[in-house]
Order: C-alpha cells, then sequence, then structure tokens
C-alpha cells in the first residue's frame, strides 16, 4: 500500500479526488483544504491557496495513478510524493480494504 500527496489548487481538487476513485485508481482519497504553500517557481516565491489530496493505492497502482495525475493536472509540474506504507505496523483491515477496493 501506498500514500500519494498531491497538492492542487482547490476549486479542483473535489473532482481530481472523485475521478481517481470513480476510475479505480484509488481506494480513497482525503481532500484537505485551506493548505497555504510557499515555493519558489520562475525564480520567485510563491505564495498559494491548496488542497492537498491524500491518496490511497495499491503498490501496484502507483504508476498508473502518477501518469494520470500528471495527464489531468493543472501544474506544469504536479506534486506526486509517494510514501511507503508499513502494512504490518497498520490496521491489517485497513490495508486489506484498500487492496480489495482496487482488485488486488
Amino acid at each position: 500500500m501506498r500514500v500519494v500527496l498531491c497538492n492542487c489548487p482547490p476549486d479542483g481538487a473535489a473532482d481530481l479526488a472523485r475521478a481517481l476513485v470513480e476510475d479505480g485508481l484509488a481506494a480513497c482519497v482525503n481532500v484537505l483544504p485551506g493548505v497555504r504553500s510557499f515555493y519558489v517557481w520562475d525564480g520567485a516565491v510563491q505564495d498559494d491557496a491548496e488542497s492537498t489530496l491524500l491518496i490511497k493505492v495499491a503498490a501496484e497502482g502507483v504508476d498508473a495513478l502518477r501518469a494520470a495525475l500528471v495527464d489531468r493536472h493543472p501544474y506544469d509540474v504536479p506534486e506526486v510524493v509517494v510514501l511507503a506504507v508499513d502494512a504490518d505496523a497498520s490496521h491489517g483491515p485497513y490495508v486489506h480494504w484498500v487492496r480489495a477496493a482496487l482488485g488486488g
């Protein structure tokens, strides 16, 4: 199992989250609104409102999920950060549910 972090504009976060689940690319997506991001882009510090997507996916589905995020995301360089989950230390039934929800 993996958790993928992806920040995006607040006005498109829910639609992107729903599409990932409906298309079978994610078992669950949490949308965390009200994120304020500071970063350097085009040589200047940016200060933007964003929403963070916490995306739960089976390890085998990461490549397809990443491709979909890069394709559908409005940013030129979308954030796609994949975090490994310690399945043994996590709640087993939830890890099983993520895999089962994605056909695994």
